[in-house]
């Protein structure tokens, strides 16, 4: 009987023991993931590391070494014993942009042609064919055919028209490498000459311009733009910003997400600006001298260690006009791995909600509003929950 309570004793002991391990790993493990890997402060003003880190236990050094741009490291502790993990600080100056919240289009060309799909085609004799099987790939970048130049399917037409059946060398972008593949145009029944590929060069749709900054240059969509087809983000050569307007809303409901439904008027007048980037923060590009800055307003811009869970403002167009509506802020990610996700908000507007129904596609971009400043834009939209959506921080836009 003394040796069956001794095992148990023994057995609660160890219980003891894992169950307060477990405990301090899980503590430990939350307060390293709330700490950002990196982030960013005004160079003018001294931070309060205590208020920033909100935890007593949480230590960190008090003398650092500066680079020469500016940057330095903070090293956290636990209990002053206990390395946490090494903050990568940037000093950057405050700035003031224009806001916006307009419902732009946008209009981008791929470098070369975009591979979608290929496929089979019936060659002279009936024979089904399929000459890109195992050589080309959906998400292939085609930039150059016999050493000349692509800049679109009416070329890559009429390149393969001319070769009459030979041949070809191709240089594709695969995942960011360049490669040279061959491949042979099939004679079709019909007498023309096809590679069996279907291909894109441009990409059009409406989305949201989120800032400009007092250079020029601004920020929309919060996101990449990918292609339906392939889901793989489209690198481009060049592109354009136009005027858009909203003209009806599809409606968001719970597991059919909405849209704003609008129209670009693709007329040298309307165009407001030049598209040379497309990120995974958004489309970045120089807005032309002069245009479409009445409706914006100039505010700072806010660090994400200054975002606060609760109340802030959404401004977007949802066809009357830009307007500022109500959300709130639910969860912050200092440390978020998709940089699109960083915060979640909920829309609490009666009108926008009694409109839209909350976030629909499109709104893509809208600013974020917190205390008087930028804080991110609006990225995605729960599908089951359209009042609810992520964000991103402005500083990751701007990066």
């Amino acid at each position: 009987m003394q040796e069956k309570q001794k095992k148990y004793r023994k057995f609660l002991w160890y219980a003891l023991v894992g169950t307060l391990l477990s405990l301090f790993i899980l503590i430990y493990g939350n307060m390293k993931d709330h700490i950002p890997d990196e982030i960013f402060v005004y160079a003018d003003e001294e931070t309060d590391w205590e208020t920033f880190f909100q935890e007593p236990l949480i230590s960190y050094d008090e003398t650092v070494e500066v680079s020469q741009n500016g940057s330095y490291q903070i090293r956290c502790k636990w209990l002053g014993v206990l390395p946490l993990k090494t903050i990568k600080v940037h000093t950057v100056e405050k700035q003031e942009v224009l806001v916006s919240g307009s419902p732009v289009g946008i209009y981008m060309e791929t470098k070369g042609v975009l591979v979608i799909d290929s496929g089979e085609i019936t060659d002279r004799e009936g024979i089904r064919r399929t000459p890109a099987e195992h050589i080309i790939q959906s998400g292939d970048y085609i930039c150059e055919i016999d050493g000349k130049v692509l800049t679109g399917k009416r070329q890559l037409m009429q390149l393969v028209r001319e070769n009459q059946g030979e041949p070809m060398e191709l240089q594709v972008i695969r995942h960011r490498e360049t490669i040279k593949l061959e491949m042979t145009p099939v004679e079709t029944e019909d007498g023309s000459y096809k590679l069996g590929i279907w291909v894109r060069d441009n990409i059009q749709g409406i989305g949201t311009l989120t800032y400009v900054e007092p250079n020029g240059t601004f920020g929309a969509l919060g996101h990449g733009i990918s292609d339906a087809d392939t889901g793989e983000r489209l690198e481009i050569s060049d592109g354009d910003l136009y005027r858009a307007d909203i003209l009806s809303i599809r409606k968001g409901t719970a597991g059919t997400p909405g849209e704003l439904r609008g129209v670009i008027n693709y007329r040298e007048e309307n165009r407001i600006g030049t598209i040379c980037g497309n990120s995974q923060y958004g489309i970045r590009g120089q807005m032309e001298p002069g245009k479409y800055t009445e409706s914006m307003k100039k505010i700072p811009t806010g660090l994400k260690q200054e975002i606060q869970t609760g109340k802030a403002e959404i401004r977007c167009d949802i066809g009357d006009g830009i307007r500022e509506y109500q959300c709130e802020i639910l969860e912050i990610d200092s440390n978020a791995r998709d940089t699109n996700k960083c915060f979640v908000l909920r829309i609490t507007d009666d009108d926008l909600l009694s409109r839209t129904g909350g976030i629909v596609q499109g709104m893509s971009g809208s600013p974020v509003l917190q205390n008087g400043k930028l804080i991110g834009a609006i990225t995605h939209v729960f599908v089951n929950d359209p009042t609810k959506g992520y964000g991103i921080f402005i500083e990751n836009m701007m990066e």
